[in-house]
């Protein structure tokens, strides 16, 4: 099996040399479609394959008492955290009005589904594909449920292991899941030279010769990822914004539109995918992105992305003591405080309960009888 998927109306083939360019528009619109709009337009004219916004259900994303928390940040767009996110998510009928602009012009749009309500919500949009982040990629439940959708998937590896990353790969083998990629990611924002570990592309690409590799970066500047490129990777994604200055945490480790229109142009016009640019040896943070990498873990760069949006096992209903866990009472969500770390999900089903635990609170291990 050779590793080819097919997003929208491009065909994407390992080692062919073309790349598919997402410009991930995220949270960057500030909760104006008016913005979303003029950055749709502006990723067509410099020559991007697709646009990338981010669907969630926040009640199914977060427990009550996430949304509940206070969130005093400069960044911030609410009083609590349930506010602002609630500030930056469109509904699903401004998704279609943007997804049929993106048509009109022959763009790709899509978003990453952030819980199964979304999932589906983004299939039901019939979208060219569905991304499932980071977040996510130790949701094992959600990537099963991804998996047996008709729509090719692409997901990213960030604060994943490769125990986990193994497991993404059996759980699409066990779907009959084929048309899907997998993307480097390292979850900080930004990301430090020496914390890209770009080498993680070959290690991937030797690893599953029969899946595409891609990366998502989030590094300062396009230096990286025209590296990442060289490295083989057939897709690439990066934040994307009109202005870095604006309010949004994002916006620090976005491309502006000169930046992402020069890595575009860099993109299309090189001649080979040669190992890596001429300029190296001159080159400091290339090289420190290039150090020989280590086993992929969770590295400590993405302790702080991980404590703010790692997802947990949480209780779907009242749960009484001595009662026996099945997969109709835990959901996988954003916690606080955090619980049992969503992908150990399969190993307390069957698992009998010590304690009383409440609806949308997060099972610990405490709970559970050894």
């Amino acid at each position: 099996m050779s590793a080819t998927i097919k997003l929208g109306k491009t065909t994407i083939k390992r080692n062919d040399g073309n790349v598919y360019i997402i410009a991930e528009i995220g949270q960057n619109h500030q909760g104006n479609l008016e913005t979303a709009k003029q950055m749709i337009l502006e990723a067509k004219r410099i020559g991007c394959d697709c646009v990338k916004f981010q669907k969630s259900c926040l009640e199914a994303k977060f427990t009550a008492a996430a949304l509940q928390r206070q969130y005093e940040d400069p960044h911030s767009w609410g009083k609590t955290y349930g506010e602002h996110k609630m500030h930056l998510e469109f509904s699903i009928a401004q998704y279609q009005t943007l997804k049929e602009l993106c048509e009109r012009i022959g763009l790709d749009f899509t978003a990453s589904a952030m819980d199964e309500i979304s999932l589906y919500q983004l299939d039901a949009l019939d979208v060219p594909f569905i991304k499932i982040g980071s977040g996510d990629a130790n949701n094992f439940p959600l990537l099963k449920k991804a998996a047996q959708l008709k729509r090719p998937l692409i997901i990213s590896t960030g604060m994943q292991n490769m125990k986990t990353i193994n497991r993404i790969v059996e759980i699409m083998r066990e779907n009959n899941k084929y048309d899907y990629a997998l993307l480097h990611c390292i979850s900080a924002y930004p990301t430090q030279p020496q914390d890209c570990r770009l080498r993680m592309i070959t290690l991937f690409k030797q690893k599953f010769p029969d899946i595409l590799i891609g990366y998502s970066g989030h590094e300062l500047g396009a230096e990286i990822s025209k590296a990442a490129i060289n490295l083989g990777a057939s897709i690439l994604e990066r934040h994307f914004t009109l202005n870095k200055k604006q309010k949004g945490s994002d916006h620090q480790c976005s491309l502006e539109p000169q930046e992402m229109e020069q890595l575009v142009y860099y993109i299309r016009s090189r001649k080979s995918s040669g190992f890596i640019l001429n300029d190296l040896h001159d080159n400091e943070e290339l090289m420190a992105a290039l150090n020989p990498i280590e086993e992929r873990r969770l590295f400590p760069c993405e302790f702080k992305c991980h404590s703010k949006l790692g997802k947990s096992l949480v209780a779907a209903r009242y749960i009484s003591a001595e009662e026996i866990l099945d997969e109709t009472d835990i959901l996988i969500k954003v916690s606080e405080p955090s619980g049992i770390s969503a992908d150990e999900y399969y190993n307390v089903i069957g698992a009998q309960m010590n304690e009383n635990i409440y609806q949308d609170s997060p099972l610990l291990w405490r709970h559970i009888k050894k």
